[in-house]
């Protein structure tokens, strides 16, 4: 049974208070605690904080298996060229096989399309769709895709709410998908809906767009940086390191911090490296688990890692890190620039688009890849087999010492250099 829906933009504008995922949300939330571990950052209340002593209740935690429904909007001021069909298999299953292997099977998306157009009761130039959206206007069409999409859809059974405009009409502009979290969430089908992706996407879409939404709707911030005027690079922050920072970019499986926060490393698998003197750590490559080969010693292809540490981290301050993995030409970063260890700071104070997670780069005076990677500066940045790196303004040395026949990066982190 569905309760109504408003009936008015004002109206939903009011309740709903639709918000655009970089923005801050008010209001308290329940924090479940997680990890007790000395590295582990504190969460705070910056938006999508990568805090990860608690997970915050308000958000689905992606660590079993998950439904996502897809309704698919027309208008009409516009025939559809397309089917939902064509355009669910532009972003499944690759999307769901994303999630398999950055998880390690550990969590399962299940996509449900809808397989008819549901008509929009006004034409798509209406809603005056782009990127830095009217509250309004976003009010307004959220409002009448819910009022359409209620008599077909049961919410009550998913977690993931996919809403797809067709990609030919007028109005719709492909760099207007994003998450829009409501302040206050829809109670429909008996059920809280708390964010809602909105798809504009063209056809074909860009690559693994609908993974890098979906990790905001897991409280994954946004890690690339948006110049003032739009203009000049925006991937200046982690390249093409992590998904939540580029969906186009040469190594987009998510950094081994954003696993640890989201439930798929074991504490474990993560090593906090104390004291002055240095510590020695075998790090098994991040996309390594089942079903993945990565190489050993001499190239040979390795099976059989995924348990074992994946992720060191030194504690720098009250609430940031200096966190090292291995990266390797394997499962989502199989199309990697250069393989190596990973240095990246993290913030936990730092708002979602203000660089909460930066790359630092093992070799600031050359770049790599120019016709494949989003920002060539730090497709080389992994400090590579036989180098040793000291973390500028940090102290913080890694030295690379070996890789075992296995695949394994055999390393040794000094946290404070002196003299």
């Amino acid at each position: 049974m569905s309760v109504p829906l408003l009936r008015s933009a004002a109206a939903v504008c009011t309740t709903l208070s639709a918000l655009a995922a970089t923005s801050i949300l008010t209001g308290p939330s329940v924090a479940e605690p997680f990890s007790t571990t000395p590295c582990a950052l504190h969460r705070t209340e910056a938006h999508h904080s990568e805090g990860v002593d608690t997970w915050d209740s308000d958000y689905t935690r992606p660590t079993r298996a998950l439904d996502a429904v897809m309704i698919f909007l027309s208008f009409p001021d516009a025939t559809p060229r397309t089917t939902p069909a064509e355009l669910a298999a532009d972003h499944f299953p690759g999307t769901s096989r994303y999630f398999e292997l950055a998880s390690y099977g550990r969590f399962t998306l299940h996509p449900h399309p809808l397989t008819h157009w549901l008509r929009m009761p006004r034409p798509s130039t209406a809603y005056a769709v782009r990127r830095d959206w009217a509250a309004d206007d976003r009010a307004a069409y959220l409002n009448d895709a819910f009022r359409v999409a209620d008599k077909a859809v049961d919410f009550s059974r998913y977690q993931v709410v996919y809403l797809v405009a067709d990609p030919d009409a007028p109005g719709v502009d492909s760099d207007a998908t994003k998450v829009v979290n409501l302040d206050t969430p829809l109670h429909v089908d008996g059920t809280d809906v708390r964010r809602v992706v909105t798809v504009f996407e063209k056809h074909p879409p860009d690559r693994l767009v609908l993974a890098h939404e979906s990790g905001h709707v897991f409280d994954l911030p946004d890690l690339y940086h948006r110049p003032a005027d739009g203009k000049g690079d925006w991937d200046t922050y982690v390249g093409d390191w992590d998904l939540m920072g580029s969906q186009f970019g040469l190594s987009p499986d998510l950094f081994a911090w954003h696993k640890w926060r989201l439930g798929w490393l074991d504490p474990r698998q993560v090593t906090c490296v104390r004291g002055a003197g240095p510590t020695r750590i075998t790090l098994e490559p991040l996309a390594a688990g089942p079903g993945v080969s990565v190489r050993g010693a001499g190239g040979a292809p390795a099976f059989g890692l995924g348990d074992g540490v994946k992720l060191a981290v030194v504690r720098t301050g009250p609430d940031s890190v200096l966190a090292f993995e291995a990266r390797t030409a394997a499962g989502n970063d199989r199309g990697t620039c250069r393989e190596g260890i990973l240095v990246y700071r993290v913030r936990s104070g730092a708002e979602s688009g203000g660089g909460p997670i930066e790359v630092v780069d093992a070799h600031p005076h050359t770049s790599a890849c120019p016709d494949g990677s989003v920002y060539p500066p730090l497709a080389d940045a992994p400090v590579a087999l036989g180098e040793s790196f000291t973390v500028p303004g940090e102290g913080v040395k890694v030295e690379v010492e070996d890789r075992t026949p296995s695949g394994a990066w055999t390393v040794r982190v000094t946290p404070r250099i002196t003299g």
